[in-house]
């Protein structure tokens, strides 16, 4: 059994779209994230990995998406979109700049909103017949999920924002004909939603073509569990383990580990397996086929879960009280394969590790992960140094969960910092390229740095803090960021090592 054989060095940068610089409080599908592409092709970069791009809700985590299969509203161009005449420019007046340094979610949400709304008032005025032949295919065509989360949104609005266990029992339990009677009634705000998603949608696979174009693979990312409150837990209530009230039985989590002395008690329903082995896992299927249209290859958060997942109990207030449970992956691979003959998956392969996770990587000959950052401890010898890499693997500086190497190097023990700089030969000024050189040098099939790496930013720059409910996601890059000097270094590092 085998993957999508990835043989080539390459090498590249994690930065999510929300990251990028812009007028408009947070990045883009367009504007600058084409000047991003252009500076990966100008050093020499394959690849562009991403979080999840799914429509954000609690806490604004990508880890936390309204839905495994649509696309974030809040990166919509709206330049784009007075560009195909559904903006004014007068809609696009800003009273009070947006910071540039972070994303400022509750302004953006208020800005955005509205205007999305009204592109999609401008279309339905518009006699505009090429694009209502397209939006009409993308109904057709996306249908399978689009109807139910175009209505889970357009009830999200009606209620306030209260998750769905909280909306009324006939709703929550989709009794056929309250759900019948709501798509009438709602008719003008589902087909909002719907013309909101395709607008998404056009706009990043247009990126996503530029990308490849310029031989720049996407990596996109899908957490292994959905959001309790996401249109895919409300309308596939049967493949999770829930109650009659729809709340669920187990939650996911993982054990005390390097992050988290408490765990990690993330909330998310947990599968139910049985259920998903029954229809031929054809959720997961859909789910992987729809994703690896936006991308060309996706990494599976959290991997270890598809081996054995930690369930704790709903209502215990961390992670601690958890237990392992057999899951059903090797079966579910097995089906994804059937009908992806090549599995263009990462497998996210960290935390404690057992030889079943091992295995199921192996027999499916998914790429694993290296994080370096993990190497320099001291007191052990370790499988994150890349000395001992092996080709099948991508290795990273550090992932979103991670601190900057900057930040990770002014916190270190000094007998840490004196190993780093005597593995890497680099100086604590230049630690942050120490750390790209032994990535790109190592044997990995793939190498890539975190954006902030490349800039050696600060942990002021940190994308997340595992644990912590605030102030993640919010960096963004600034336009002046990138100087000659840093093109120059990441292009010869990159041509130095056969990336």
């Amino acid at each position: 059994m085998h993957n999508k054989k990835e043989k080539k060095r390459r090498s590249g940068i994690l930065l999510h779209p929300s990251s990028l610089p812009g007028k408009y409080g947070i990045g883009s599908y367009a504007g600058s994230a084409y000047n991003f592409i252009d500076f990966l092709h100008q050093t020499g970069q394959t690849i562009w990995q991403i979080l999840p791009l799914g429509p954000t809700g609690y806490g604004n985590s990508p880890y936390q998406c309204h839905s495994a299969f649509a696309l974030n509203t809040y990166l919509i161009d709206l330049d784009e979109l007075q560009k195909d005449g559904l903006l004014d420019t007068t809609d696009l007046e800003i009273n009070k700049p947006f910071r540039s340094s972070v994303v400022e979610y509750k302004r953006v949400i208020r800005f955005k909103m509205p205007l999305l709304k009204k592109a999609y008032l401008n279309f339905i005025n518009s006699n505009d017949s090429e694009t209502e032949h397209k939006f009409t295919d993308f109904c057709n065509h996306n249908s399978s999920w689009l109807e139910d989360y175009a209505l889970f949104m357009s009830l999200k609005d009606r209620y306030e924002g209260k998750p769905w266990d909280l909306w009324p029992t006939a709703i929550a339990q989709r009794d056929e004909e309250t759900i019948k009677k709501l798509y009438l009634e709602l008719k003008t705000e589902v087909e909002t939603h719907k013309f909101i998603q395709y607008i998404a949608f056009k706009q990043w696979l247009q990126l996503k073509e530029y990308a490849n174009e310029k031989s720049i693979l996407i990596v996109g990312d899908i957490p292994l569990y959905v959001a309790p409150d996401s249109a895919d837990a409300w309308s596939d209530q049967f493949i999770l383990q829930l109650d009659k009230d729809g709340r669920p039985k187990l939650v996911a989590g993982v054990p005390p580990d390097y992050f988290c002395e408490t765990g990690q008690l993330w909330g998310n329903p947990v599968y139910d397996w049985s259920h998903l082995s029954k229809t031929g896992f054809q959720w997961w299927v859909d789910r992987v086929r729809a994703n690896l249209a936006l991308f060309d290859y996706i990494r599976v958060d959290h991997f270890r879960g598809l081996a054995e997942y930690w369930g704790v109990p709903f209502g215990e207030e961390t992670a601690i009280n958890g237990k392992w449970y057999p899951a059903l992956g090797h079966e579910m691979l097995t089906a994804l394969q059937r009908d992806i003959p090549e599995l263009a998956i990462i497998a996210e392969d960290l935390g404690v590790i057992t030889d079943d996770v091992i295995k199921l990587r192996d027999d499916f000959g998914l790429m694993g992960m290296k994080i370096l950052q993990f190497a320099f401890d001291s007191s052990e010898e370790n499988d994150f140094l890349p000395h001992n890499y092996t080709q099948n693997n991508v290795a990273y500086t550090g992932t979103h969960d991670n601190d900057t190497v900057h930040g990770w190097y002014n916190k270190a023990s000094d007998a840490d910092k004196t190993l780093a700089k005597d593995y890497l030969n680099c100086h604590t000024t230049d630690i942050n390229w120490g750390f790209i050189r032994a990535t790109w040098g190592s044997v990995a099939n793939w190498a890539i740095a975190q954006m902030q790496d490349i800039l050696n930013l600060g942990t002021s720059a940190r994308m997340n803090m595992p644990g912590n409910e605030s102030g993640n996601w919010i960096w963004r890059m600034q336009e002046q960021d990138i100087t000659p000097e840093i093109i120059e270094k990441l292009k010869h590092i990159t041509r130095l090592f056969g990336r």
